[in-house]
């Protein structure tokens, strides 16, 4: 480790640290029999939340559970509209609540947050992808084009059972943006406001866990790494206590604005912030090109994406171009940003142009 990963002179070593506390089991095969998890939490009256994407996975899961299971919302959207979070809670409250079931994606998983926010129920999660929101006490909830985030004990999941057999069936591309949205976790969490020497050295654990699992992708592996899941385990781990820095606060602003593919945007973003900031933090990104196996940060996460065949770009995460200028408005309007180093206009458009051009880039 570097100077800034951990300071050599104790008179350096300043920091505030909190550890929310989630039970995890991890292990292929581990989501088989939910019935212990759920008589642990002790919860009769169970509302499954799952997403399309997740349905059949979740009918399967589910069966054991027989009559506990009172009822389910598969209203699930990317975002978590308000509409949508009014109408999980309104389900929860009728069918007398005593717990939720997260089976599927960031957004189920933030859709139960969004109910436990009002609620206070506890979340049993099971996730499909490589999200991390798992890990985390922050939610968002989107009104209009405005996404509002917040942290809170609250929405943390009491347990979390991560199956990484339940991700072989997801598709390469998904995989890929979806690991890569965690390794933005992993990213953010070593410059973040409330990063500390601890957090720094799970979130580059975390990277590279994911890079392992990436690199074997990439070779071939006729199905999904279990490094990915443990990856996006340790990054959501890492960003629930560091908390979000300049990578999410644009990925919010543009996701709630202009409703973007939300991996696919993550990963478009992800080379350009860790650019632009770069140069405030030579010793972390000195342990993050480390973690990516390269000699320079920035130039180690575009080989990856290269050896993925991997172009992300905030047009393949569904920005037009005619609304290119409209993003940079809309970034530039929560200026000024708490990050590492100052961000001007200027800036944002400057790393907005990067991510849209992505590969293409001059």
């Amino acid at each position: 480790m570097t100077g800034d990963a951990l300071p050599a002179s104790a008179t350096r070593l300043s920091f505030v640290q909190e550890l929310p506390s989630t039970r995890v089991v991890f292990g292929r095969g581990s989501a088989a029999d939910l019935l212990p998890e759920v008589e642990r939490l002790g919860l009769e009256r169970i509302v499954v939340i799952a997403d399309a994407g997740a349905a059949e996975v979740a009918s399967n899961l589910i069966a054991p559970l027989g009559g506990r299971v009172a009822a389910s919302f598969d209203g699930v959207r990317p975002h978590v509209p308000a509409e949508m979070a009014t109408r999980a809670r309104e389900l929860a409250a009728d069918a007398r609540a005593d717990g939720l079931l997260a089976i599927g994606g960031g957004s189920t998983t933030g859709t139960a947050k969004a109910v436990a926010l009002t609620s206070r129920l506890p979340v049993l999660a099971v996730p499909t992808t490589y999200a991390g929101s798992e890990m985390t006490p922050v939610w968002g909830i989107t009104s209009g084009s405005t996404k509002r985030t917040g942290r809170s004990l609250d929405v943390l999941p009491r347990t979390v059972v991560y199956d990484p057999g339940l991700l072989d069936g997801l598709p390469a591309r998904l995989a890929a943006t979806s690991s890569l949205n965690a390794m933005a976790h992993c990213v953010e969490a070593l410059s973040a406001p409330a990063s500390s020497p601890l957090i720094r050295i799970v979130a580059l654990e975390g990277v590279k866990a994911l890079r392992e699992g990436l690199d074997k992708m990439a070779a071939g592996a006729t199905r999904r790494p279990d490094e990915l899941l443990y990856g996006a385990h340790v990054a959501g781990t890492a960003f629930g206590v560091a908390g979000s820095g300049l990578h999410h606060k644009i990925c919010h602003v543009l996701g709630g604005r202009f409703d973007l593919a939300h991996a696919e945007l993550h990963a478009a973003i992800l080379p350009a912030v860790i650019e632009f900031n770069a140069p405030a933090l030579p010793a972390r990104m000195a342990d993050l090109a480390a973690s990516l196996a390269a000699a320079d940060a920035g130039v180690g996460l575009r080989a990856l994406y290269d050896r993925l065949r991997l172009n992300p770009t905030l047009e393949s995460a569904g920005l037009h171009p005619a609304d290119f200028e409209a993003a940079v408005d809309a970034v530039a309007g929560v200026l000024p940003l708490d990050n590492v180093r100052a961000v001007s206009r200027a800036d944002v458009r400057a790393i907005l142009e990067s991510a849209f051009a992505g590969r293409r880039r001059t």
